[in-house]
């Protein structure tokens, strides 16, 4: 018989929501506003942060950044090259970060220096979503590249987060993928998700997702 002990998971959570409450009134006790990044290995999560992080300069903002991964720190590296202070938060065998990971990160960065910061989730469509990390809002990233029943095959990771992003979407009539039901998908979990259409390569979508992400 397979037996669940639903008071130990209960207790999981319970204690990983408290840290992430206290890791929210941290940040925003140093006037940063902080946003989860959610997506597969691949899907541009990385990218988005590149990318952002000169425009948001252009808006007066500064940007730090959590490099979650289970090993290695090629995202971190990436991350740093573009001039935003980070730190490379590896889980070993986890294949989400958790608040309590988050919470030993914040305190390695420079925090009076930041008034954004994004957290990088590991690269999974799954185990990150019942986890919260105590950022303002999460967003979740898919790729054209991953076929457009994605979105059908992970709901729960879109009922919970706040912004959808479909990303490489140069690539979409390459491959089939049917930008138009990965959208539809979105909708259908979470009627209230924003979502943008975005190629990393050209900066198209870029700008609308930042006014979102801010707002």
């Amino acid at each position: 018989m397979h037996h669940i002990d639903v008071h130990v998971e209960k207790d999981i959570y319970d204690v990983n929501n408290r840290i992430a409450d206290a890791n929210r009134e941290h940040l925003k006790a140093h006037g940063i506003r902080s946003f989860d990044l959610l997506g597969a290995i691949g899907s541009g999560k990385t990218a988005l942060i590149e990318r952002l992080a000169p425009k948001l300069r252009e808006r007066g903002l500064r940007v730090g950044a959590i490099a979650g991964d289970v090993y290695g720190d090629d995202d971190f590296q990436r991350i740093v090259a573009a001039g935003v202070p980070a730190y490379n938060a590896n889980t070993g065998k986890e294949c989400h970060l958790d608040a309590h990971l988050v919470e030993h990160a914040i305190e390695h960065l420079p925090l009076d220096e930041i008034d954004v910061l994004f957290i990088e989730n590991v690269g999974n469509m799954v185990c990150p979503t019942d986890f919260r990390l105590g950022a303002e809002k999460r967003i979740v990233i898919v790729s054209s590249t991953e076929g457009d029943d994605v979105v059908n095959k992970h709901p729960m990771m879109f009922r919970g987060s706040t912004i959808g992003v479909i990303n490489k979407t140069d690539l979409a009539g390459l491959i089939g993928s049917d930008l138009d039901r990965m959208e539809r998908d979105m909708h259908r979990y979470n009627p209230e998700m924003k979502v943008f259409r975005t190629n990393m390569k050209t900066g198209e979508g870029l700008e609308a997702l930042l006014d979102a992400i801010l707002a």
